[in-house]
């Protein structure tokens, strides 16, 4: 995968999780390129020192920062106005924000936190910036899922994991849904242009939470969102995904790290379309019962 010897110059790239690890890899990269570049950071202060680093490193100014919370849909529903206000355009959408909780824990709005920041956060920004992409064409959607899919399943009966917790079912439960997610998109995005892929990063191992550590044998590739030790290495693949000629037209794709950032198919699980379309309606609902909570 060769990277940097195209140009971004003229396009908007919006960066989820974007103030460390391979999100602010991935930002930085797009400046260098020429993009103008949306960070999307949950920490102010953090998200400001980032993008003062990238302008810096890439010698590029388009470099903006947004701040919210993507585990809470109403700061989802937020940030997508306040970017929608700025920019007629986006070009590419990557969705990167992510983290892993090892006690159970809800958002305010009373969703598993897991599934809320990996998933139903990143479903409903998508929805959101949908129309801005389709008016920007070409353009990509680019979601890092995980390799923890694999171990995936979706518990309609306990989405929330309110009957039985473990951090290794929510993780990879909501790795697996970001994999439905894309797919279903990638069908109903046909023919506008607009493309929707998915990839794992790579296992990128680094200084995880002292309450996690028992899952990192399970599932090593999670520490990745507390910043890595090859967290350059680990944008390479969302850097392809989302920029390369190579890959113009390409939809509905999974792409892995581990098979040298190309393409690669998913678990077998991952295509069930049945799933993939209930899970899609009962997130529809989800998303509208939030908006009716005071």
């Amino acid at each position: 995968m060769a990277m940097n010897n195209h140009s971004m110059q003229g396009k908007v790239c919006l960066v989820t999780g974007s103030s460390s690890g391979i999100g602010k890899v991935t930002a930085r990269e797009l400046a260098k390129m020429g993009a103008t570049v949306v960070m999307v950071c949950r920490n102010r202060t953090k998200g400001e020192a980032a993008q003062a680093e990238i302008k810096e490193e890439s010698s590029n100014d388009q470099v903006d920062l947004l701040v919210a919370d993507l585990s809470e849909l109403s700061q989802v529903r937020r940030v997508a106005n306040e970017f929608k206000q700025k920019y007629p355009q986006l070009h590419v959408l990557v969705n990167n924000a992510g983290g892993a909780n090892s006690e159970r824990k809800v958002t305010s709005e009373g969703l598993e936190f897991n599934f809320a920041t990996n998933y139903l956060g990143p479903f409903l920004l998508t929805e959101l910036l949908v129309d801005v992409l389709r008016a920007s064409a070409p353009a990509r959607i680019v979601n890092v899922s995980s390799s923890a899919h694999t171990q995936g399943k979706i518990d309609f009966a306990d989405l929330q994991g309110t009957k039985r917790y473990s951090v290794v079912k929510a993780y990879s439960q909501s790795k697996l849904a970001q994999i439905y997610f894309t797919y279903e998109l990638a069908d109903r995005l046909r023919g506008t242009g607009v493309t929707a892929n998915v990839l794992h990063p790579g296992m990128v191992v680094s200084n995880f939470n002292s309450g996690t550590r028992g899952i990192i044998h399970l599932m090593g590739e999670v520490a990745y969102f507390f910043g890595g030790i090859d967290v350059e290495k680990g944008a390479q693949t969302t850097l392809y995904v989302a920029t390369s000629p190579e890959l113009v037209g390409v939809n509905g794709k999974y792409f892995s790290q581990s098979n040298q950032g190309k393409e690669t198919p998913s678990s077998k699980r991952s295509y069930d379309a049945a799933i993939s379309h209930r899970l899609w309606e009962v997130s529809e609902a989800l998303i509208d019962q939030s908006e009716r909570l005071p």
